[in-house]
C-alpha cells in the first residue's frame, strides 16, 4: 500500500477535476457516487471543447478538412478503447450509448442464435440493464431463464454456477464486478465452464473497466460490454467488445446511415465492422471525450488505480464496522463499493442528511431490485470511490453517519 501512496499523488489529481473544488451547502464536496458516474477532469472537458470549437463536423465520407479531422479523432478512440481492453484491433470495438445500449444490442442481434427452450444464465446479483433485456427475451422466444446464486457473503454460489450451466446453455451474461455488492467475480474461470458447454459468455464491464486492467483475450470473454462515463468520460458514450467472429455474424441492432455500405430497392449491404453497429450520427464529441479519458488514465496507470481502489475500500469497511448496527452487504475482497444500511433508518433519510454535510452518496435499489429481495432490504445506502477520493473523506462520511444516528435518536 506505501508504494501505491508513492505511485499515485491524490493530491495533484483532484487539482485535475474541477468540480471537486465546490461547495455543497457550505461545505467542500465529498464526491463518493462514483459507481453512478464518474467525475471528469479537465483533460477530457479540454477534449470536447477542443472538438467543438476546431474540429466540429459530420464523420466519414467528408473530404473537406474538418470532416476527415473528425473522422480521424473519433476512429482514433476506438484504436484507444481496443488498446486499453487488449482487443485485436478497433473492429472489435462498437461504441454505443452506454453499458445498457450494448446489453440490449446484444439481446436484440443474437436472437437468431436462440430456439425454442435454448436456456439463458444470468446471475441474483445482476443491474436491471444485464437482467431484463435477458428476461424479456425469453419470454417472447419462450426460452428458459436461470438465476446463478449468491452465497451469503454476496459471492457466487459455485455449487450454483455448475448446476446452472448446463448444455442447454447458450448465453452466459454475468456483471464483473456488482454495482451493489462489490464483488468481483471469476470471469475467466466462468468463461471456460459456459464455453465447455458450447455458450457465449457476455460480461457487464461498467463497475470494473474504471477500476482495474482488462484484458478481454486473457478473460476469453465472448462480449464484454462498458461504459465511458464511468471511467471518468462523458456521458453518452459507452462499449461493446466483441470476438469479431461473431460480430460478422450478429445482425445490426439499428439501420441508416455509416452502417450502410450499399442500397438497391430490393436488398442492402451493410458496412465493415465496426460501423455496422454504429447507425446515424454518432455521439462524436462523446467518444473523444472518452479516448482524452483513457490517455489519463493510462497516464497514471491501472494497476496503481485498482491498488488506491483497493486502498479506499479497504479503509471504509474497516471504518463502517467501527459504526455499532450498521449492516454491510458483501464480500471482505471487492471492487471500490460499500453498500450499508443503518438498523431502523432508511438509506434515503441517511442520504439525505449526508448531503447536508457535502457528501454525495447513492440511496436506494441501485437498479437491482432482485438483489434486494435477496437481501432482504427494500434499498441500501452505497458510497463507493475512485482514484480522486482520499481517506480524509472516508473520515468525513462517517463522522457524518453517527451525526445520522444521533438525529434519529440513537
Amino acid at each position: 500500500m506505501q508504494q501505491t501512496k508513492t505511485l499515485l499523488n491524490t493530491e495533484q489529481i483532484r487539482k485535475d477535476f474541477p468540480i471537486l473544488s465546490r461547495k455543497i451547502h457550505g461545505k467542500p464536496l465529498v464526491y463518493l457516487d462514483n459507481a453512478a458516474t464518474s467525475q471528469k477532469p479537465k483533460q477530457v472537458i479540454e477534449a470536447i471543447d477542443d472538438y467543438y470549437k476546431n474540429h466540429n463536423a459530420n464523420i466519414h465520407r467528408s473530404i473537406h478538412t474538418l470532416g476527415e479531422e473528425a473522422t480521424e479523432k473519433y476512429e482514433e478512440a476506438h484504436d484507444k478503447v481496443a488498446e486499453f481492453i487488449n482487443a485485436d484491433s478497433y473492429q472489435n470495438i462498437i461504441f454505443t450509448k452506454n453499458t445498457t445500449e450494448s446489453l440490449n444490442l446484444l439481446a436484440y442481434s443474437l436472437t437468431s442464435k436462440l430456439k425454442k427452450g435454448d436456456e439463458i444464465v444470468i446471475s441474483q446479483m445482476e443491474h436491471h440493464s444485464n437482467f431484463v433485456p435477458w428476461q424479456q427475451l425469453a419470454k417472447q422466444r419462450d426460452l428458459k431463464l436461470k438465476f446463478i446464486k449468491i452465497t451469503d457473503e454476496g459471492l457466487l454460489d459455485a455449487d450454483s454456477i455448475n448446476k446452472s450451466i448446463t448444455k442447454k446453455t447458450k448465453i452466459v451474461s454475468l456483471t464483473h464486478v456488482s454495482n451493489v455488492l462489490g464483488t468481483i467475480n471469476p470471469i475467466k474461470d466462468i468463461a471456460k465452464i459456459a464455453h465447455e458447454n458450447n455458450a457465449l459468455m457476455i460480461s457487464d464491464g461498467a463497475q470494473s473497466a474504471p477500476h482495474m486492467p482488462i484484458d478481454v483475450k486473457n478473460l476469453d470473454v465472448d462480449f464484454y460490454a462498458f461504459s465511458g462515463h464511468k471511467m471518468l468520460g462523458p456521458t453518452g458514450i459507452g462499449v461493446l467488445y466483441g470476438k469479431r467472429e461473431l460480430l460478422e455474424e450478429m445482425q445490426p441492432f439499428l439501420y441508416g446511415g455509416e452502417m450502410i455500405r450499399e442500397v438497391r430497392f430490393d436488398d442492402t449491404k451493410f458496412n465493415d465492422l465496426p460501423w455496422k453497429f454504429e447507425a446515424g450520427t454518432m455521439n462524436i464529441a462523446e467518444g473523444i471525450g472518452l479516448s482524452a479519458a483513457i490517455d489519463y488514465l493510462n497516464n497514471i496507470g491501472m494497476e496503481q488505480i485498482q491498488k488506491r481502489d483497493k486502498e479506499l475500500a479497504d479503509y471504509a469497511l474497516k471504518r463502517l464496522k467501527e459504526i455499532n448496527d450498521l449492516t454491510i452487504y458483501g464480500p471482505e475482497e471487492r471492487g471500490a463499493v460499500a453498500s450499508f444500511n443503518l438498523k431502523n433508518i432508511h438509506a434515503h433519510d441517511v442520504s439525505q442528511i449526508l448531503d447536508s454535510e457535502g457528501i454525495a452518496i447513492r440511496a436506494g435499489h441501485h437498479c437491482c431490485m432482485p438483489l434486494m429481495s435477496v437481501l432482504k432490504v427494500p434499498a441500501t445506502a452505497r458510497a463507493s470511490f475512485y482514484l480522486y477520493n482520499t481517506k480524509e473523506e472516508i473520515d468525513k462520511m462517517i463522522s457524518a453517519l453517527h451525526k445520522v444516528k444521533k438525529v434519529f435518536g440513537d
